[in-house]
């Protein structure tokens, strides 16, 4: 089991930026990568950005060269670093571990972009 906690979700106006960070715990040692997927109002959840464990970083065309993926294994946290907040970028966060027995969810972070 792996358990995944967000948090530094808020309300920001546009063009600032913010940190999403998300605890990880437990089995640890099963995952091959974390991702971050977010939800906005009336819409699916999409794939906002990843790492695996080999390191490699993918993202959403709709965020690259805005948001920043990173990891702390010391902390066991991963982050994602959001500059030039836009509006379309309101949506509730998910921090996500990818392993070969199942997929493990947060609770999620809210983030809302609003002047």
């Amino acid at each position: 089991q792996v358990q995944l906690v967000e948090s530094g979700g808020g309300l920001v106006q546009p063009g600032v930026s913010l940190r999403l960070a998300c605890a990880v715990s437990g089995n640890i040692f099963s995952i091959n990568a974390m991702n971050w997927y977010r939800q906005a109002p009336g819409k699916e959840r999409e794939f906002v950005a990843g790492i695996t464990s080999g390191g490699y970083i993918n993202y959403v065309e709709s965020v690259k060269g805005r948001f920043t993926i990173s990891e702390d294994n010391d902390k066991k946290t991963v982050y994602l670093q959001m500059y030039s907040l836009k509006p379309e970028d309101t949506a509730v966060y998910y921090c996500n571990a990818d392993s070969p027995f199942a997929m493990y969810w947060g609770r999620g972070t809210q983030v809302t972009v609003s002047s």
